[in-house]
C-alpha cells in the first residue's frame, strides 16, 4: 500500500467518527450531544498537532507534502476539525445527522477511489471521475448507515424513521426514498470533485464544509426527487459531460461545473431547464471550437484550445442556477415559479447569444465600438459586427424556441426570450467597452450580462 493510499484510507476510518452524531441523536441535551461528538475529532487533531511527530512512523504515513515543511499533520488536523465543526451543526443547529455523514463519506470515500484509481490511471480526467463516483457510493453509504443508527436508536422501524429524518410525508414509495438520498450523495461528490479539481489536496476542510452547507441548502427546499427523473439526469449528463471533455470543449472543471448545473437543472427544475441548459451547454462549446485555427490568428480565440473552464462555465449560468433554486423554492417562499422560469431563459438565452455574437462575428471584419461605433481591431473588448448581432439573435431564438416546445410558452412569451438574450447580450458589449479590463474581468461581465437577461425577459413578460 503505497503512502497516498494508506493515509486516504486511514481519514476514510475518521471519516467514520462521524457516526457518533446519529448514535447521540442529540441526547441528553443538544448541547452535550455536541461536545462528545467533537471529542473524537478533537483528540484525532490534537494527535496530529502536538503528538505525531516528525521521528514517528506514523507520520509518513498521515503526512501531505505540506505537512513536511512544518514537522506537524496539519491536513489531518484541518480533515478532523472540520468534521467536527459539521458535527456541532448537526448536534445543535439542525444540519440533519444523514446529511453530515454523508457529507464526510463523500470526502474520504472519493480520496480513497481517487488513489486506487492511480494504479491503473493516471491522468486527470480518470482520478476526478474515480473521486465522484466513489464519494458517490460512500456518501450514500453514510446517509443510509445514519439513517439506520437513527431507527436503532429510537427503537422504531427503519421506514418510519426515513419518513420523518426526510420530511417527505406519509405513504412516500422506497423509491422515492432512494432517490432523494441518491440525489443529495450525487450532488454532493459531482460538487466536491469539483472544488477538489480547483483547489489544493490540503483544503478538504474547505471542501468538506462547502458541500456540508450545500447539501443542507438542498434539503431546505423540501424538493421531490422524482426517480425516473433522478436516473436520466444522472445518465445524461455524465454522458455529456464525458462527450464534452473528450471534445475539448470543456475542461475538467468546467465539464464537473456542467454536470453539476445539468443535474440540479433536471432534479429541481424539470425536463425543459435541463433541455434549455444542455442546449447552451453544447452550442455554446462547439462554436468556441469553429473556426479555432483562425480565431487563434485574430486574437480572439477562447484559451485552452476553446476548452471552457469552471469560472466560464459558472459565470455564464450563476443566474441561471440561482432561478432553478428559486422555482424550487417558489412554494415555500410565495414567489411565482413563471417569473423564475422567465428569469431562467432569458439569463440562458444571454449567454448562448453572447457566445454566437463573438465565436461567429469575430471571424468578421471591419467591427465597431458599440458605444461609438468607431472602427476598432478585432477582439477589442465592446467590439461587434452585424454578423455577430445576427448570430446572436439566432442564439437567443434557439434558446426561446426550445422553452416554447418545453414550457408551452405563446409567441409574446417566446418573442421575450429572445428579446431578454438581445438585451443581455448587449449589456455583454457595453459593459466591455467600458469596464471590462478595469473594474470587471471577462467573468464578471458575462455574469452581469445574464443579470440583464433574465431581468430584461422578466420585465419584457410583465409588460407583454
Amino acid at each position: 500500500m503505497n503512502g497516498n493510499l494508506g493515509r486516504a484510507a486511514v481519514f476514510a476510518v475518521i471519516g467514520a467518527l462521524s457516526l457518533v452524531v446519529p448514535v447521540l441523536g442529540g441526547q441528553p441535551t443538544p448541547r452535550v450531544a455536541a461536545v462528545l461528538a467533537v471529542v473524537p475529532f478533537a483528540v484525532v487533531a490534537g494527535l496530529g498537532l502536538f503528538v505525531i511527530g516528525r521521528n514517528s512512523r506514523f507520520f509518513d504515513l498521515l503526512a501531505r507534502p505540506g505537512d513536511y515543511e512544518e514537522g506537524r499533520l496539519y491536513g489531518l488536523a484541518g480533515f478532523a476539525l472540520a468534521a467536527g465543526g459539521l458535527a456541532i451543526l448537526a448536534s445543535r443547529f439542525g444540519l440533519p445527522a444523514y446529511v453530515y455523514v454523508g457529507t464526510v463519506f463523500v470526502l474520504g470515500g472519493g480520496n480513497l477511489a481517487a488513489e486506487l484509481s492511480k494504479f491503473r490511471w493516471v491522468d486527470t480526467f480518470a482520478t476526478t471521475t474515480a473521486f465522484a463516483v466513489g464519494g458517490f457510493l460512500a456518501g450514500l453509504l453514510g446517509e443510509v448507515l445514519a439513517l439506520a443508527v437513527g431507527a436503532a436508536r429510537e427503537g422504531v422501524r427503519p421506514y418510519d424513521h426515513v419518513v420523518t429524518a426526510l420530511d417527505l410525508g406519509a405513504n412516500v414509495a422506497g423509491p422515492t426514498i432512494l432517490a432523494v438520498l441518491a440525489f443529495l450523495a450525487a450532488a454532493g461528490a459531482i460538487a466536491a470533485a469539483l472544488l477538489r479539481s480547483m483547489l489544493f489536496e490540503r483544503d478538504d476542510p474547505l471542501v468538506m464544509l462547502s458541500v456540508g452547507l450545500l447539501l443542507w441548502l438542498f434539503v431546505g427546499l423540501d424538493v421531490a426527487v422524482p426517480p425516473q427523473r433522478l436516473a436520466v439526469g444522472l445518465v445524461v449528463t455524465i454522458l455529456l459531460g464525458y462527450v464534452a471533455y473528450a471534445l475539448g470543449t470543456a475542461s475538467v472543471p468546467g465539464m464537473l461545473t456542467g454536470v453539476l448545473l445539468a443535474l440540479l437543472a433536471i432534479v429541481l427544475g424539470g425536463y425543459g431547464w435541463f433541455a434549455v441548459l444542455v442546449t447552451f451547454f453544447g452550442l455554446g462549446g462547439l462554436a468556441s471550437k469553429f473556426r479555432y485555427d483562425e480565431k487563434a490568428e485574430r486574437g480572439i480565440a477562447e484559451a485552452n484550445e476553446g476548452a471552457r473552464g469552471s469560472g466560464n462555465v459558472l459565470a455564464n449560468s450563476a443566474v441561471a442556477l440561482v432561478a432553478v433554486l428559486v422555482f424550487a423554492a417558489s412554494d415555500s417562499v410565495g414567489l411565482a415559479p413563471e417569473l423564475a422560469r422567465f428569469a431562467f431563459a432569458g439569463a440562458v438565452a444571454t449567454a448562448l447569444a453572447d457566445t454566437f455574437s463573438s465565436e461567429f462575428g469575430g471571424l468578421f471584419d471591419d467591427p465597431r465600438l458599440v458605444t461609438t461605433f468607431d472602427r476598432v481591431e478585432p477582439g477589442t473588448d465592446g467590439a461587434v459586427t452585424w454578423q455577430g448581432e445576427l448570430a446572436g439573435l439566432v442564439g437567443a431564438g434557439l434558446i426561446a424556441g426550445i422553452a416554447a416546445v418545453f414550457f408551452a410558452l405563446g409567441p409574446l412569451e417566446t418573442l421575450a426570450i429572445v428579446l431578454g438574450g438581445f438585451v443581455g447580450m448587449t449589456v455583454d458589449s457595453v459593459l466591455g467597452a467600458t469596464v471590462e479590463g478595469g473594474r470587471l474581468d471577462n467573468q464578471g461581465v458575462n455574469l452581469l450580462a445574464t443579470v440583464g437577461g433574465g431581468l430584461g425577459c422578466v420585465l419584457l413578460v410583465l409588460l407583454l
